[in-house]
């Protein structure tokens, strides 16, 4: 570990943007340097589905590459030539979508594998340098039993919500009268934002990985490197190339058989869950719609098991136009959303834990986002612990890993973080139960325990270099208490991650609940992979 942040090139004053400016991907972003852009008629499709492009490019012709994403990169498909042009696109395209003319189209063949797909665009630009745009698009499996084979949901609310490309999402935005909104209605008719399907090694995670010195104001290196390198300012809290598909990649490397669905297949098509003993989630896992849920809740009650090695169970989100726009009103949903003023206000896109919606996540996960949130980054625990402290050792989930209480799993990996889920507890004889608060289920064991924060704090540093200083607090106060005054956010501030087990129906559910579960895999940690692989064939009833 050092000591000292690393240095991007970036002036303060460019360090400062980096972090509380807004800046996107739109289309003639890139000037006399040319660009070419892509998206997808869908997110997901069946082999024998017709995928449809849209792009458009100040080239005129562009080659053509796809390939599966897996352990081995598998080049499937390759096109030189093809015909485009540039296509004049909406100022509010990420609410309402790009609206571009078909560019080409394929039909995907019976024998390829389900997985993530990589789409890359190549032409030329108007200096002669090349110019690149990259696309992902998921192949799900057809339903059908699947011996002992995985399914993993891509966390697609996730990138939905996130994605930069056009100049809104649910975080940041360009709608409203002064136009600074952050939009309650995102279209996924429109790119994925830089650093959503690919990224270089040394991009940054959030989580820090310097030992922060005392008396610091908080640094973000992540978003310092993605201004510095052109690539979105959340490249690093959503997508496949920082989360889900670090964990396809690894499950086929050890030799598990594994399928890809999106989320949106969950709310579709719930009966893809029928064919399989489990099903996994994993990464930034925060967007939800009810019908999602209601998938996962039948699927474990009827027996199968659920395996989350993500955090940030916090949205619900509803979806329209046959799934091609998102909504989620967030903190203006009780003054925005219509469903408030007459109807069904159990959907309204606000935290699962709002009392009107009735069902928080733990009823179906376990844990709650708002027991959580942040660790390891900005001014929240930034020397805080990296792992999870365990408390119960003696589970078969950390067997073969020579844990004791009080160990610390994926410390040097960085597991715990950027956020976390937990829920109210208490510690008895030196052992952490729950309350009962938060509606945790029935026998659930809390298996490791470590400290989160709603709120960056310090008597120390200034308000006004702070990222998330308190809001986020303020907010899950309102929420849960009734307003955000400083008496409740003293209530909700302090929060935890983490790892429950417990039966549900004639199913059962793990959750580790951390964001960067995945970094343990990509880091190699063996006690981390070796706990992921102990869920994993249990769960698979595989030796």
């Amino acid at each position: 570990m050092t000591t000292a942040f690393p240095d991007f090139g970036l002036t303060p004053e460019q360090r400062r943007f980096a972090v509380l400016g807004h800046y996107y991907e739109y289309p003639g972003m890139d000037g006399e340097r040319g660009e070419i852009w892509c998206y997808s008629d869908r997110m997901s499709y069946e082999a024998g589905d017709l995928v449809t492009l849209f792009i458009s490019s100040t080239a005129a012709r562009f080659d053509l590459e796809i390939l599966r994403d897996g352990a081995v990169e598998m080049p499937v498909m390759s096109e030189r030539g093809l015909a485009a042009r540039w296509q004049e696109t909406p100022d509010q395209c990420s609410v309402t979508g790009c609206g571009w003319q078909e560019s080409f189209a394929f039909r995907i063949p019976a024998h390829w594998p389900s997985g993530g797909y990589r789409v890359t665009l190549t032409a030329e630009g108007r200096n002669g340098a090349p110019i690149t745009c990259r696309h992902l698009f998921i192949l799900r499996p057809s339903v059908g039993r699947k011996e002992r084979r995985l399914l993993q949901v891509a966390a697609t609310g996730t990138w939905t919500a996130y994605n930069t490309w056009g100049g809104s999402n649910h975080y940041q935005g360009i709608t409203g009268p002064d136009r600074d909104q952050f939009a309650t209605t995102v279209s996924l008719e429109r790119p994925w934002c830089r650093g959503f399907v690919t990224l270089p090694k040394e991009a940054p995670r959030v989580p820090l990985s310097i030992d922060t010195p005392r008396v610091t104001a908080p640094r973000y290196p992540h978003m310092e490197w993605a201004f510095a390198t052109g690539h979105s300012k959340k490249y690093a809290s959503a997508g496949w190339a920082s989360y889900d598909g670090h964990f396809f990649r690894w499950a086929e490397e050890r030799g598990y058989g594994i399928d890809l669905a999106s989320q949106h297949d969950l709310h579709f098509r719930p009966e893809i869950l029928g064919g399989y003993d489990c099903v996994v989630f994993v990464g930034h896992d925060e967007y939800w719609t009810w019908e999602m849920r209601d998938a996962v809740d039948g699927f474990v009650e009827r027996g199968g098991r659920a395996a989350r090695f993500a955090g940030n169970f916090m949205w619900q989100t509803r979806l329209e136009d046959e799934g091609r726009a998102q909504v989620c009103y967030k903190y203006r949903a009780r003054s925005e959303d219509p469903v408030y003023r007459g109807g069904d206000v159990t959907r309204a896109t606000n935290s699962w834990e709002a009392p009107e919606i009735g069902r928080p996540g733990a009823m179906t996960f376990g844990l709650n986002a708002t027991r959580g949130l942040y660790a390891g980054w900005g001014g929240c625990a930034p020397r805080g612990v990296r792992g999870f402290p365990v408390y119960r050792p003696e589970h078969w989930a950390f067997a073969g890993t020579g844990l004791y209480y009080g160990d610390i799993l994926g410390g040097e990996s960085h597991i715990f973080g950027y956020e976390v889920d937990g829920l109210d507890y208490v510690i008895r004889n030196g052992l952490p139960e729950p309350t009962g608060e938060g509606s945790p289920p029935e026998g659930l064991e809390v298996l490791a325990l470590g400290m989160s924060s709603l709120v960056e704090e310090s008597a120390d540093i200034p308000a006004a270099d702070r990222f998330l200083g308190d809001e986020d607090g303020r907010f899950v106060a309102e929420t849960l208490h009734g307003s955000a005054s400083d008496e409740n956010l003293e209530k909700v501030k302090r929060g935890c991650g983490m790892i429950v087990n417990f039966p549900r129906g004639k199913g059962e559910v793990f959750h580790a609940g951390s964001t960067e579960w995945v970094a343990g895999l990509l880091r190699r940690d063996a006690m981390v992979e070796r706990v992921t692989a102990n869920v994993l064939n249990r769960y698979l009833e595989r030796s």
